[in-house]
């Protein structure tokens, strides 16, 4: 490199530098919105149940209070509140999880106090023995938070406070019921819910499908590998959706302003449940197709054309689910992957190839039982489509059109 090279360099880093603060102000910029958008849908989700918790515990504090004559009355809306917030879609079981818990630490408090008294070992003793009751009784969870917090309760108050065992009880009592009540009179809209849940991860599948096909088309196994680990990434935005169907679950059981909805939301609750499996069957494909890329076996179109109309059935599942109206196109996609995966095979693919066309026909079948199949009808019209597609003359094969 001369001098003038030297000199030359200096001004083109300086310009190479500032181009890459620019890039990464702008990628920064992208990545805060999307994290933002975010945000934004888990507040929307999630408001509903602030507002039922703010409801649930005012109620709770009034009977407590008002009715019942509790001159400080913590625990009810302290309850009320823990069984809306910390279990979405299982109201009930939490209310007679807080009873176990609650009655576990009663009777194991005042048990022990009258045999060994209070005090600091006292007191370990107690929440130890009744923490593993409500074990016995339970399989943890929040049956061990009350069980412990009510031991320690009995125990430090006591002495200086007698008679808290059925004033806790009723307590437990009054939060868990206002709780159920609240949820009755203001649920979630079941439809609503699932669909804003769902947005963000059809979104996910859509664009990473399309981009791990185009890297198999490109033989670039980088691309494929960034697609499969967004498709696994999206494992949080699954269990939104799943805590989406479980809170719809509630809504459309205890509530009368949504039993009207209960056939439609199971329909929701069978296709969300085969969505997963057909996202982790999609996962094992991604991670397969980037080995074979990667270790350049061959990649005839027809695997990348599959994943292609993979992405482009789930744009059209998640139109059919928000409209309400069913069509057949999206089945019909399906089985274009299932007979395009048929035409790879037949044509030649390595040990890693073969792994993708199974999950292909996997993904098929979980997604077919999304549009209501059960697995002896989804996996029969798999197989025949695939068999189908072998058995046909080569020449049949330009029939259809390629899906690039």
């Amino acid at each position: 490199m001369t001098a003038a090279d030297e000199r030359g360099g200096g001004p083109v880093r300086a310009a190479a530098a500032r181009a890459e603060a620019l890039v990464a102000r702008a990628v920064g910029g992208v990545s805060r919105r999307a994290g933002w958008q975010e945000r934004r849908r888990n507040l929307e989700l999630y408001a509903i149940l602030a507002i039922q918790s703010g409801v649930a515990a005012a109620i709770a504090w009034t009977v407590a209070h008002n009715l019942l004559n509790h001159p400080s009355p913590v625990f009810a809306p302290t309850a009320a509140v823990g069984t809306i917030a910390a279990a979405i879609g299982r109201r009930t079981r939490r209310t007679v999880e807080l009873l176990i818990g609650v009655l576990a630490g009663i009777v194991v408090g005042d048990a022990l106090i009258m045999i060994i008294g209070t005090g600091p070992w006292q007191l370990a003793t107690i929440v130890t023995l009744a923490i593993l009751l409500a074990l016995s009784l339970s399989r943890g969870g929040s049956v061990v938070t009350q069980a412990g917090g009510t031991a320690v309760l009995i125990a430090t108050l006591a002495p200086v406070q007698r008679g808290l065992e059925v004033p806790r009880i009723i307590d437990a009592i009054i939060g868990g019921v206002s709780a159920v009540l609240v949820v009755a009179v203001l649920p979630v809209n079941p439809v609503r819910i699932i669909q804003r849940a769902a947005r963000p991860l059809f979104t996910v599948l859509l664009e990473h499908l399309h981009l791990a096909a185009d890297g198999m088309t490109d033989g670039d196994a980088d691309a494929v590998a960034r697609a499969k680990d967004e498709v696994v990434n999206a494992t949080n935005k699954i269990q939104l959706l799943t805590d989406a169907v479980s809170g719809a679950e509630e809504a459309v059981a205890i509530s009368p302003l949504r039993w009207h909805r209960r056939r439609e939301f199971e329909h929701y609750e069978r296709g969300t449940r085969f969505l997963g499996l057909s996202i982790r069957g999609a996962q094992e494909m991604l991670r397969r197709a980037a080995t074979a890329t990667r270790d350049g076996e061959p990649m005839p179109a027809g695997l990348p054309a599959a994943v292609h109309y993979f992405g482009d059935a789930l744009a059209l599942i998640q139109i059919e689910v928000e409209s309400g109206h069913h069509s057949a196109r999206s089945e019909k996609l399906i089985l274009k992957a299932v007979s395009r995966a048929a035409e790879a095979y037949e044509e030649g693919v390595g040990f890693s190839g073969n792994v993708v066309v199974a999950q292909i026909r996997t993904v098929a079948t979980d997604l077919l039982r999304t549009q209501g199949y059960d697995e002896e009808a989804a996996s029969a019209l798999v197989r025949e489509h695939f068999e189908r597609r072998m058995r046909a003359d080569p020449a049949e094969h330009s029939t259809e059109p390629d899906r690039k």
